[in-house]
C-alpha cells in the first residue's frame, strides 16, 4: 500500500468515521481497510478526513474516490456532511466513485435520491441480497451468483433511487442494497465489504446492549460464522476503480 499525500495521480479516501471502542487499534480504520484491500501494484491512495471538513480540491483529477461508511446519517445538517453533498453534486461524472453503507446513501441523497432512518430498525450480520441485474454484476467481473452476502450494519436506508440508478441487488429489508449509476462512473453498496467478520463480529459486541438490543446482536453474530461474498465484492470494486 502506498499512501500520497500530495496532489496527484491518486485514488481518494474520503473517511467519514472511525471505528467505535477503539477497534482500529487491532483492525485499522475504515481507511485503512480499504487502502490494504485494494492495493495494486502502480496504485496511490491519499485519505481526506472528511469527518473533519477535508475533501479534494475540486480541480484535481482524481484517478478514482472511495467513501467509507459512518454512523451519521446524511440527512443531518453538520457542515461536514452538507460540504460533502455540495462536492459530490460537482464531482467530474467521469471520475469512479464506490460508495460504502454512508457513502451509499450520501451518493444517493447528492444526486436526486432519499435518504431515511428506516422504520425496519437496526440491519446487522450477513445479509444477502438477491442479484437483480446479472448482466451489470458480469460486467463488472463478478462471478455468477443468484445472492451476494456480506457483513451489514445499518439503520439508515436509501428510500429512492436518483435518476440514472439501476438497483444492482436487494433484499426485503434492504431493496435498494446495491445502486450502479448509468449517467455517471459510480457504484455503491449498503454492506460493507470491507470488515471481516472479526471485525463485524467485534463492532456488533462493542453495541450489545448499548445502541442495539442485546439479542438482536446475539442473532447477529452467529450469521457472521457463515460465508460471505465480501471478496468478490471487493474484486469488483477494484476492478470498477481501474476502469
Amino acid at each position: 500500500m502506498r499512501v500520497d499525500e500530495a496532489h496527484g495521480d491518486y485514488i481518494a479516501i474520503l473517511e467519514t468515521g472511525v471505528p467505535p471502542a477503539g477497534l482500529d487499534a487491532d483492525y485499522g480504520t475504515y481507511a485503512d481497510m480499504f487502502a490494504q484491500l485494494l492495493a495494486d501494484e502502480g496504485r496511490t491512495f491519499r485519505v481526506f478526513k472528511t469527518l473533519q471538513g477535508d475533501l479534494p480540491d475540486p480541480d484535481t483529477r482524481l484517478k478514482g474516490v472511495v467513501i467509507t461508511g459512518s454512523p451519521a446519517g446524511v440527512y443531518e445538517k453538520d457542515a461536514w456532511i452538507q460540504s460533502l453533498i455540495a462536492w459530490l453534486r460537482d464531482l467530474d461524472d467521469q471520475i469512479p466513485i464506490v460508495g460504502i453503507c454512508f457513502g451509499h446513501q450520501v451518493m444517493a441523497q447528492a444526486w436526486g435520491g432519499h435518504v431515511e432512518k428506516s422504520h425496519k430498525g437496526w440491519g446487522i450480520g450477513l445479509h444477502a441480497y438477491d442479484l437483480h441485474a446479472p448482466e451489470l454484476w458480469a460486467k463488472l467481473g463478478g462471478k455468477p451468483a443468484q445472492a451476494l452476502s456480506c457483513a451489514v450494519t445499518h439503520q439508515d436506508q436509501v428510500v429512492k433511487t436518483p435518476e440514472g440508478a439501476v438497483v444492482l441487488a436487494g433484499s426485503d429489508f434492504t431493496p435498494n442494497g446495491a445502486l450502479y449509476y448509468t449517467n455517471r462512473k459510480a457504484l455503491s453498496f449498503q454492506c460493507h465489504p470491507e470488515f471481516s467478520h472479526d471485525f463485524a463480529t467485534d463492532l456488533l459486541l462493542s453495541r450489545k446492549g448499548i445502541r442495539i438490543d442485546e439479542k438482536l446482536v446475539d442473532e447477529a453474530v452467529l450469521t457472521l460464522k457463515r460465508d460471505s461474498h465480501r471478496h468478490d465484492l471487493l474484486a469488483a470494486i477494484s476492478r470498477f476503480l481501474a476502469a
